[in-house]
């Protein structure tokens, strides 16, 4: 991947859109539009924005990810990561440009006992979840472009769950911390690399996410101690008892067969990647 790509970024206001900006413009041309720039639930609007833009790449980073709010704004949850995505997909077709769409790990049940593998069946059990999942679809017949699932996403822009434990953690509060889910927590700088490595690899759909898992207990322990804080300041509760609007799946560790097969080196440890997010962080 050599030459000088002409890009489009979506959800460039996101945590990812801007890890992403950041990265691929310093060696390709970078378009980064976020919701003022581009409503991507209006097809006119996209079509529009798409052929004046003619991109050679587009990387959709652009949803609706509070995945609670998506329950009860189920309008706005399938308009941006179903239809958005569709209008997208079919922009992307007529300028002949290769689509990724970032996707989730709630696409699935979390009924499975071992990691989730791209072949899969997706069920998602959440509206958040099944509008993904609908994106996923119009993008793959649409466009035949690639699907990237992720999970447990953090970052240095915005809220994320890694965020919201330090500052707990800073207060010196005890908090509760389900226990019950199981999943691979992603540094978006990691996600980035192995985005940019698919860039020139063959379409279809792949998971990206930090080698291991935990529960998010096991994940905001870690969180604690990695920053020097005291972990048993965290205590564990069920799912049940923190009583969250969306059900979430129990495991959603994501398997990498795709990128093993395309002879992507994997995302390390995610331990190693949050003691890295946690020094900067704390550095800057």
């Amino acid at each position: 991947m050599g030459e000088n790509l002409e890009i489009v970024i979506t959800g460039a206001d996101g945590q990812l859109g801007k890890e992403l900006a950041r990265k691929l413009c310093l060696s390709h041309s970078v378009v980064s539009l976020g919701r003022n720039e581009l409503d991507i639930t209006n097809k006119e609007e996209v079509d529009k924005k798409i052929l004046q833009l003619k991109p050679q790449i587009i990387i959709h980073a652009a949803a609706f990810t509070a995945v609670d709010r998506c329950e009860t704004n189920r309008k706005k949850a399938f308009e941006v990561n179903a239809l958005g995505a569709g209008y997208v997909a079919l922009a992307a077709t007529i300028v002949g440009a290769r689509l990724f769409y970032i996707s989730s790990d709630y696409v699935f049940d979390g009924k499975k006992q071992s990691p989730y593998l791209e072949d899969d069946d997706p069920n998602p059990q959440s509206i958040y979840g099944m509008s993904k999942w609908i994106g996923e679809q119009f993008v793959l017949k649409i466009n035949k472009g690639t699907v990237i699932r992720t999970s447990w996403l953090y970052g240095h822009d915005g809220k994320n769950f890694v965020k919201t434990m330090l500052e707990l953690a800073e207060n010196n509060m005890a908090i509760n911390v389900v226990n019950d889910q199981l999943g691979s927590p992603t540094y978006v700088s990691d996600l980035t690399e192995t985005i940019i490595y698919l860039l020139d690899k063959k379409n279809g759909i792949y998971h990206v996410s930090n080698t291991g898992s935990c529960t998010w207990h096991t994940f905001a322990k870690a969180i604690f101690e990695a920053a020097g804080f005291n972990p048993n300041l965290v205590n564990a509760t069920t799912t049940e008892e923190f009583g969250a609007v969306a059900p979430r799946p129990s495991n959603s560790v994501l398997g990498h067969d795709s990128l093993i097969r395309e002879n992507v080196i994997l995302p390390r440890p995610w331990n190693d990647a949050l003691k890295e997010f946690i020094q900067k962080e704390t550095r800057s």
